[in-house]
């Protein structure tokens, strides 16, 4: 009759670790999202399993955190196992009595009830560094959305103050060539028949560069000039309109050797002293071609 007794007890305690480690599987996936929630129920339920589940309690500790379930009391009646988590120590689980009980392998407590707090224990150290993990890269991906969308964001602002600034350099643009128009050209035209005329190229190149300056060629030319010397500024913007060595050394009254000079220095500062490289067309390239004068 005993061994009939004993069979029937070892049969009861494996239902119970088997529904144990069932209803712990089921608490994971309910709650896999959050070790909190998960350990909570699991505390709750985890004093079902064992054989005097009347006065049975339980605590889990994990990484500084303590759940305990209803009714709990500290008694010297219990059993501890360690939790161990991405292979070090994070807390551990204990089951109480809360009243004594008859004596058994452990204690009050049969050996396959320590093979159970053992298994739970390391499945709690599993499940813990599953849910943390999942938890970790919700985060980073939450944080890189922030982040995007942070970004596009800022790329929208930026591309509406370079679209500002464009609009604000064309209604610039716009007033200074209507200035010119309006203003300048008028004044220009009524000083040209008094210009002597020899020095008549110099009103047609100051006619293409005040319709150069509301253009991009003032941008481009403030970068390409700024090694330069005025005179050589001067002779840049002859040479770029087409005129050759003898007449803008005619136009300035100097000899044509010192504008050859002025030349290659200018080619020297561009970097092709050396290079088979026509200084009109260069020049025209860099700055584009003068407009003529209507």
């Amino acid at each position: 009759m005993e061994r009939k007794d004993g069979v029937e007890i070892a049969l009861q305690e494996r239902i119970k670790e088997l529904n144990c480690l069932y209803k712990m599987a089921r608490l994971a996936e309910i709650h896999y999202d959050s070790l909190e929630e998960f350990l909570k129920s699991l505390v709750d339920f985890l004093p079902q399993s064992w054989r005097y589940e009347d006065v049975a309690c339980a605590r889990i500790v994990f990484r500084g955190e303590t759940y305990e379930s209803q009714k709990f009391a500290w008694t010297e009646w219990r059993q501890s196992a360690q939790i161990r988590a991405g292979g070090e120590a994070a807390g551990d689980v204990t089951i109480l009595y809360v009243q004594e009980r008859p004596a058994a392998d452990e204690g009050p407590f049969l050996r396959e009830e320590r093979a159970l707090l053992e298994a739970i224990a390391q499945r709690i150290g599993e499940i813990a560094v599953r849910v943390l993990a999942r938890q970790e890269l919700q985060e980073y991906n939450r944080q890189l959305l922030l982040e995007r969308k942070a970004l596009q964001e800022a790329n929208a602002a930026l591309r509406v103050v370079l679209s500002n600034i464009e609009e604000e350099k064309r209604r610039i643009y716009e007033n200074i060539q209507m200035n010119i128009d309006k203003v300048v050209m008028p004044v220009l035209s009524a000083l040209a028949p008094a210009v002597p005329e020899n020095k008549l190229k110099y009103v047609e190149i100051l006619h293409n560069s005040l319709y150069e300056i509301p253009s991009p060629f003032v941008e481009r030319g403030a970068e390409v000039f700024r090694t330069l010397t005025p005179a050589e500024v001067d002779i840049c913007n002859m040479i770029r309109n087409g005129m050759r060595s003898k007449e803008i050394a005619r136009l300035r009254g100097v000899s044509e050797a010192t504008v050859h000079r002025h030349r290659e220095h200018i080619r020297r500062k561009f970097k092709i002293a050396n290079e088979p490289v026509n200084l009109t067309a260069y020049l025209q390239s860099r700055l584009g071609t003068a407009k003529k004068g209507s």
